[in-house]
């Protein structure tokens, strides 16, 4: 239904479906990914009752920015991705949409986040230019280092500082345990993403952490993982987050093991698939935030 929906927008404009899929809008798992660290952070910062106005305002910027993520991403990867199984249908590979067209998309989106921040505060307009360089600069670093996981999760873990800011109008020095917290994460799952394309970019030499872990990738996933959860087990004891919470862990602990079992064989597949698992354990951990502000918290 949801991709009926999409592919409707060509009645708009013959073109529309080319750029819902250079903005990977059809393929919604990084929107979750995006937005459950985010809502995490807005719960928390507004003692789970966020403004409506924020909520609407973050909502709608992990939708943009992690569209122009996509954007500056198959800009960068443009030379790469015929290359690889996974990639090689994508909008600018196949000529759909042009390299120029694809950088004005970036901007364009990269423009209606920022006037989403300029409805906030200051301190949060300063943190929004951190999450934007680092955004911009994530495709990039697969060309020069194992760790472009880590680019990519000290830029998905800014809207944590930004939610923070913009509801409370200052960064607690506890709110660095979520930003470890969903920096962790974000490497193991993005791992996983790798994982899948791990053969091909053995070949034609692109860089990542599942091509430097080698065989102890699934351990140093699981291990990455745990960490995750108990930084953010110090971050719900600052926060006075309960039981409640606890339990949103040990669900997403549950779905960590899952992932663990799945990937055994260690194959594409089961690797994609355990990546995009990884949205049920933050959902889990929002429901746990949730309903602690909702139960326990009266």
């Amino acid at each position: 239904m949801y991709i009926k929906l999409l592919k409707s927008c060509n009645r708009l404009h013959p073109r529309a479906w080319d750029f819902i899929q250079l903005m990977r809008l059809d393929r919604p798992i990084g929107i979750y990914l995006l937005l459950w660290p985010t809502l995490w952070a807005l719960w928390i910062a507004g003692d789970g009752a966020p403004s409506i106005k924020n909520t609407i305002i973050f909502v709608l910027g992990v939708i943009f920015m992690r569209s122009a993520g996509c954007a500056i991403n198959d800009f960068a990867d443009r030379g790469i991705d015929a290359d690889i199984w996974r990639t090689k249908d994508r909008p600018i590979v196949t000529g759909r949409v042009s390299a120029k067209e694809a950088l004005i998309t970036f901007a364009l989106l990269v423009g209606a986040s920022f006037v989403l921040v300029l409805l906030t505060n200051t301190q949060t307009v300063y943190w929004s230019f951190l999450a934007v360089g680092l955004a911009a600069l994530y495709p990039f670093t697969k060309r020069y280092t194992y760790y472009p996981q880590v680019a990519l999760g000290a830029a998905y873990s800014c809207s944590i500082l930004l939610a923070f800011s913009a509801q409370q109008g200052s960064v607690p020095a506890a709110v660095w345990l979520i930003y470890i917290a969903n920096l962790l994460w974000t490497i193991a799952y993005d791992t996983y993403y790798a994982m899948s394309d791990r053969e091909d970019d053995l070949k034609i030499g692109v860089k990542s952490t599942a091509v430097l872990f080698g065989d102890a990738d699934r351990f140093i996933i699981i291990t990455l993982q745990g960490s995750a959860l108990f930084c953010l087990l110090l971050a719900g004891n600052n926060f006075a987050l309960g039981g409640y919470f606890q339990l949103g862990l040990l669900a997403a602990a549950a779905c960590f093991i899952w992932e663990f079992i799945h990937t055994r064989q260690r194959d594409a597949q089961s690797s994609l698939r355990a990546f995009l698992h990884n949205h049920w354990a933050g959902f889990c951990i929002f429901l746990g935030i949730v309903a602690h502000y909702t139960f326990a918290a009266q």
